[in-house]
């Protein structure tokens, strides 16, 4: 559907009171579109009917008239530069911002994320979430093969218990 005919049912679904479904149009437009600084200043008012900060300060991230105490709850929601970056889902390079202080605010998060893990990252590459400490990533890999284990176990008594008894 095209973009204009989207955020005619988005207009439809706000002034029919379907929030939800206004929000989800415009996520997905956003995803569509993800550079689209207008969208994302639509989908931060939506948001704010559901009073959520955090969202409202992810999409108006890249505003210059932002409301600072989104912003904080944003940069608090997402707390490093690499959960900031996924965050943000921006795609392609600063220079596609429209404006001056959107550039700024993308170059800002990309250069913390490069620095914070030592290697130079992009938009269209943003970088995993980390990987938990291997204690406990050890621990749920033994878990999960003994309980495979387990299961194989179970199964094959209860073949071999049907099979027995057929030949009985």
């Amino acid at each position: 559907m095209p973009l204009k005919d989207t955020l005619a049912r988005v207009d439809a679904d706000l002034a029919a009171g379907r929030v939800p479904a206004a929000r989800q149009r415009l996520r997905g437009l956003v995803s569509s579109f993800p550079n689209d600084l207008t969208l994302r200043r639509r989908l931060a008012e939506i948001y704010r009917l559901y009073d959520e900060p955090a969202q409202a300060g992810r999409w108006m991230y890249l505003e210059s008239d932002r409301d600072e105490a989104e912003t904080s709850a944003f940069e608090a929601r997402y707390g490093d530069a690499a959960e900031r970056m996924r965050a943000l889902a921006w795609r392609g390079s600063e220079s596609l911002a429209r404006t001056p202080f959107a550039k700024e605010q993308l170059e800002t998060v990309r250069a913390a994320c490069s620095d914070a893990l030592g290697q130079d990252v992009d938009w269209d590459t943003t970088p995993s979430a980390p990987e938990p400490d291997g204690t406990s990533s050890r621990l749920t890999d033994v878990l999960t093969g003994a309980g495979c284990l387990v299961a194989v176990v179970a199964v094959l008594a209860i073949w071999v218990n049907g099979l027995v008894a057929l030949f009985d």
